[in-house]
């Protein structure tokens, strides 16, 4: 099966290939693109070594597959070419989530918008801070209803990117040397520090990132008018995202009702054991595809309640990104990732 990965030599390009090396999904033949710059780059796969090519939207004609994580105006350019010239683009940036004719897909939400014989068309890969509150939200929503989200994000800097993780490991080596460097990809330092909103501010005061997570959410979660309230913060970590959120529920429910509800979703790992050393944290998730709960209580001195709070922590290059997109493909091949 052919399959292009378009912006293989960034952060989550990388992953893609990495989640498709290690996928169930047999006989791949991936073509791997990027900018001029990067032309010529090797890299291995399944014991063959792939060469990085320069983007032509005309050299992907008939890989009926595509991972587009080249951003979103470099994807609002060229992906609807793509689509015609035969192509299923699975895109990771902003571009297409919410457009009305763009599936916004997390399988394990939502999976039954994927379809085996599915025409050429651009599918979206949500924001990794959504991807992994809703993978979460969704067995709640299943048994119990929802009637308000809130969630605080701890987002790691290679969110940002390379030029996020550059950013704090210069800032870090600096600090260890009593030095000081200018920051560039953050408007503030993010070494030893904290940044109290992610992109720009609207009118009202919320930052993009914010409002990504309250409208994917809802059009993910196909629940329109459910009220959700995020705060998103810049921390001082390499990898994957940590995020406390507060539901609350059409019904209240006891502290069991909710852990047995996590132990039975789908791509959550659930840690009940209340002690510091066992809980999930970034860099003990760094590199898994799933998503891990742990903190699960309802209101102090409450035994039922329909409010629930839970911590919540995933890679967001992996799930968050790479390997929701792979599994996305494989959920249309038939074998999921």
């Amino acid at each position: 099966m052919n399959v292009a990965v378009v912006g293989a030599t960034g952060a989550v390009g990388r992953e893609m290939i990495r989640d498709l090396e290690e996928s169930k999904i047999q006989d791949l033949n991936v073509r791997l693109f990027a900018s001029p710059r990067s032309k010529g780059a090797k890299v291995s796969f399944r014991g063959r070594t792939l060469e990085v090519e320069a983007y032509k939207t005309e050299d992907l004609q008939g890989i009926p597959y595509v991972l587009m994580s080249a951003g979103g105006s470099f994807s609002k350019e060229h992906s609807k070419a793509l689509v015609a010239q035969g192509s299923i683009v699975i895109d990771n940036s902003s571009a297409w989530r919410m457009d009305p004719g763009s599936a916004l897909v997390v399988p394990e939400v939502n999976g039954h918008l994927l379809k085996r014989d599915a025409k050429p068309q651009i599918i979206a890969n949500p924001n990794c801070s959504t991807i992994q509150m809703v993978v979460a939200l969704k067995p709640l929503a299943d048994l119990f209803g929802l009637d308000l989200v809130q969630v605080a994000t701890y987002q790691s800097v290679s969110g940002t990117g390379q030029k996020g993780i550059a950013e704090l490991a210069a800032q870090l080596e600096a600090k260890m040397k009593f030095q000081e460097v200018e920051p560039k990809a953050y408007a503030q330092p993010i070494a030893f520090n904290l940044l109290p909103g992610i992109d720009v501010y609207d009118s009202a005061g919320h930052c993009y990132e914010e409002v990504k997570m309250v409208q994917e959410t809802r059009k993910i979660m196909d629940l329109p008018n459910l009220d959700v309230f995020a705060s998103t913060v810049r921390v001082p970590t390499f990898h994957c995202h940590g995020e406390m959120v507060t539901v609350k529920l059409k019904k209240s429910i006891t502290r069991e009702e909710a852990l047995a509800a996590f132990r039975r979703a789908q791509g959550v790992v659930l840690n009940e054991v209340d002690d510091h050393a066992a809980q999930p944290t970034p860099r003990k998730v760094t590199g898994d595809g799933r998503v891990f709960v742990s903190r699960v209580r309802l209101q102090h001195g409450h035994s039922s309640s329909p409010w629930l709070q839970f911590w919540n922590v995933a890679d967001n290059l992996k799930k968050g990104a790479a390997t929701n997109a792979v599994q996305i493909l494989g959920t249309l091949v038939g074998a999921p990732a």
